[in-house]
């Protein structure tokens, strides 16, 4: 019998350290023998089951250490991404308070530059349409310029008349349309998901790009996702920005900002965004939190009930929002309009037609939100 000193009961006649990977301490030639009496005593039926025990470890032994291998990868990754996240929040907010920096007796005032609801994959014909409007990614190009282009022409017009120190750029998610509708939107779309959330991200990185390169002002972005960019087949609530295309584009400006001390990025995981302008709260979000039934008094009555039912919880001056396509002044919201211009959504809904715009308003610091003006997007 195998004892410390002699592990094999045929040693020194073998060399039994070369077998004790097999945790038993004997040699071949111990275990075959050992192998031979257990065969000889059991039957048939018993070697069957020892031998269905055998191959039952070996496959958990396997699957286990393919799960430890997958686990420490995980570790890994998670790690990396903890460490590149903390670098890039370093120049990310989740709230923003916007102070006066003018004395009392002089004006200033907060522009509040609003986009969303771009599509920029998505294909419009004329036909959809009645002849009101076309979309197709060469559009979609043109009017983005614009709206960058248009946004300065106001800001350098306003800044005639007011000190402006700080301009909000409110970006309130969908500018994808995504493949949330499948069949539809694989015949409807002119570029993959990836493609058009890539095409959206330097479309944004360009316009920041300008707007630094040919103003003064500080940038405060707040930032929030849309129903389109989604990953998940219905809208999730309380892992929304988990499954949101929108939720790394916006990661990834930040990222690549990062540097500029000129711009702060707002991300949080909320449906709400909450902003301090001048002592007034502005509440930023996509939209599609409003149901909105397209019945008589059209979006103000569904917005109005849902921005009361909100205020009972945090209050806010202002609601800011997209989605429905349309460019609506309620008093106490604003809800943007779109790129994309009238399609077959804004027809399902049965929205007022109007033409492609976004939305530029000005927070006063004596008076609060005054003026409102719509950013054209055709070039009529």
């Amino acid at each position: 019998m195998p004892t410390k000193d002699r592990p094999c009961g045929n040693a020194p006649a073998c060399s039994s350290t070369i077998y004790r990977s097999n945790r038993t301490g004997l040699c071949r030639t111990c275990l075959d023998k050992q192998h031979r009496v257990e065969t000889q005593a059991a039957t048939p039926g018993e070697q069957v089951e020892v031998d269905r025990d055998r191959r039952r470890l070996r496959e958990e032994a396997h699957r286990y250490k393919s799960l430890y291998e997958s686990t420490l990868k995980t570790i890994e990754r998670q790690e990396t991404e903890l460490g590149w996240l903390a670098r890039i929040r370093e120049g990310v907010v989740s709230t923003f308070c916007i102070e006066p920096r003018e004395g009392s007796g002089a004006s200033e005032a907060t522009p509040v530059i609003v986009a969303s609801d771009w599509h920029l994959e998505e294909l419009v014909t004329l036909a959809q349409t009645s002849g009101l409007n076309q979309f197709n990614p060469e559009i979609a190009t043109e009017r983005v310029t614009r709206f960058w282009q248009s946004s300065l022409r106001l800001l350098r017009l306003l800044n005639q008349d007011v000190k402006m120190h700080t301009v909000v750029l409110a970006l309130l998610g969908d500018y994808i349309t995504n493949d949330i509708h499948e069949a539809e939107s694989a015949e409807s779309n002119a570029m993959l998901p990836i493609q058009a959330i890539l095409d959206a991200q330097e479309k944004i990185i360009a316009g920041l790009d300008f707007l630094l390169n040919h103003t003064p002002y500080d940038f405060v972005i707040p930032c929030k996702v849309g129903n389109h960019s989604r990953t998940t087949k219905r809208v999730r609530m309380s892992t929304e920005t988990g499954h949101s295309l929108e939720s790394l584009m916006y990661v990834n400006l930040a990222a690549r900002f990062a540097g500029e001390p000129r711009i702060r990025f707002i991300i949080d995981d909320g449906y709400h965004t909450y902003l301090d302008v001048y002592g007034k709260t502005l509440r930023f979000h996509h939209g599609h939190a409003i149901q909105y039934g397209g019945g008589i008094g059209g979006l103000f009555i569904p917005a109005y009930k849902a921005v009361a039912s909100w205020s009972k919880a945090r209050r806010a001056d202002l609601d800011v929002f997209g989605h429905f396509h349309q460019s609506k002044d309620g008093g106490n919201f604003i809800c943007n309009g779109s790129l994309i211009g009238y399609n077959a959504f804004a027809l399902r809904i049965k929205a007022d037609y109007e033409s492609p715009r976004q939305t530029l308003f000005l927070v006063d610091k004596k008076r609060g939100r005054t003026a409102v003006w719509p950013i054209y997007l055709e070039n009529k």
